[in-house]
């Protein structure tokens, strides 16, 4: 027998636990190699953990739901095992000879009866075999049946069918009581969306956070958008959204303000010389903020192609920790969700963050004359400490100029 450990994956310096999913195998099931055995959710991520070799798994050390360390182990497999899985179904049909074996005498005594025993069996809604029977070789007399209470007062037959639909009622019931008009669920925080609270709260609680806004005409990149989607589509094999503008605008502005791009360590500010927008992305499991590395030095492809394989990956819950790692300088776009206007909370330890929001067509006055136009309200919420009013409201306007006027950030300019 050879025996190969199982562990949990190498957490990263700033996971320190996570909690083990549910198994995907039991032991004596079949496994092969890089199949994954089980998940483990971090503050961050979810890790698969894959089965180091093929063989059958063997014993597993770590219940679900359990919390677990870096590198701990949970599960061994047997890599010269041979499954036993399918020993239950052979079992099926082994019992069934035995089953019909049983049902045979109970099958040979239901024709025992007398004919007048039998009527009034029928109309007290009884078998034969329900009945003892007191006439030769065990038949059922007619005063057999008159003695023999009515079915209702009978407990029914040891069978499988029947047993079951009498225990419905008291299960369902508490269920129905518990339902009411005013119903609760009481459902425990997951690693990530408690991890995501305790980071809102540090911000809130560390930093001297205030918002500015503006409003942006849209219409010069929905117009430039509308012109090369088709050839940017086919030359790319990604769609030309709009996040790209906003990266775009977004480094434009840090590079004029490089206070926006810095974050706080103690009493010292770190400006960073490297752009890494954090995009904000909803998952099943909770928001996760990939990172966007070197957006500077990204074309409007790269950028796009980036944040489709992040959508991709949080909806398949592969967001790596590498992803997460890092950041500069985030991005949230409630506006995918209908948002008019919010003020959004800074992703620690970064010290500014803006809020994209829906797009709408609004009445605004240009050259003395009311228009409509395509108007996005944004919001960059900023630490005060480090950030006074002029960096945040110039940088923000910065933000403005590159998306009324796209073909700038061409030139970087």
């Amino acid at each position: 027998m050879a025996i190969v450990d199982v562990n949990v994956p190498q957490f990263s310096e700033s996971v320190s636990e996570g909690t083990l999913l549910t198994w995907k195998k039991k032991p004596g099931e079949a496994v092969a190699i890089d199949e994954t055995l089980v998940e483990i959710e971090t503050d961050k991520v979810v890790l698969e953990v894959p089965a180091p070799a093929g063989g059958v798994m063997g014993e597993i050390l770590v219940a679900d739901g359990a919390t677990v360390t870096s590198q701990q182990l949970i599960a061994k497999i047997d890599t010269e095992g041979k499954a036993s899985a399918a020993a239950a179904p052979a079992a099926a049909p082994a019992a069934a000879p035995a089953a019909a074996a049983a049902a045979a005498p109970a099958a040979n005594k239901g024709d025992v009866a007398m004919p007048a025993a039998a009527k009034l069996l029928a109309e007290k809604g009884l078998a034969a075999t329900d009945v003892a029977g007191s006439g030769k070789d065990g038949r059922v007399t007619k005063a057999d049946a008159l003695a023999a209470a009515p079915k209702a007062a009978v407990p029914a037959p040891v069978s499988a069918p029947v047993a079951a639909k009498p225990a419905l009622p008291p299960v369902a019931a508490p269920v129905q009581q518990n339902l009411g008009d005013r119903p609760e669920q009481r459902v425990p925080m997951s690693r990530l969306r408690a991890r995501v609270a305790e980071r809102l709260l540090q911000s809130q609680s560390t930093n001297a956070i205030l918002t500015t806004f503006n409003e942006v005409n849209m219409a010069p990149v929905m117009e430039m958008r509308k012109k090369f989607q088709e050839k940017f589509e086919k030359e790319h094999g990604v769609k030309l959204g709009f996040m790209s503008f906003f990266v775009k605008a977004a480094v434009a502005a840090l590079k004029k303000f490089p206070v926006l791009n810095a974050s706080v360590d103690g009493n010292d500010i770190v400006y960073h010389g490297y752009f890494d927008i954090g995009i904000a992305v909803g998952s099943p499991r909770g928001l996760v903020v990939p990172i966007i590395r070197n957006a500077d030095q990204l074309s409007f492809a790269d950028i796009e192609k980036k944040i489709a394989e992040f959508g991709q990956k949080a909806k398949e819950g592969k967001i790596s920790i590498d992803d997460l790692t890092g950041g500069t300088f985030s991005i949230s776009n409630g506006g995918t969700f209908g948002s008019m206007l919010s003020t959004p909370i800074i992703n620690p330890p970064q010290s500014a963050i803006l809020g994209v929001h829906a797009t709408k067509d609004r009445a605004v006055v240009e050259n003395g004359q009311v228009v409509v136009r395509p108007i996005n309200y944004l919001a960059m919420s900023y630490d005060h400490r480090i950030i006074d009013g002029r960096e945040a409201v110039l940088g923000l306007v910065t933000m403005k100029e590159a998306l009324e006027d796209p073909a700038r950030l061409l030139f970087d300019i």
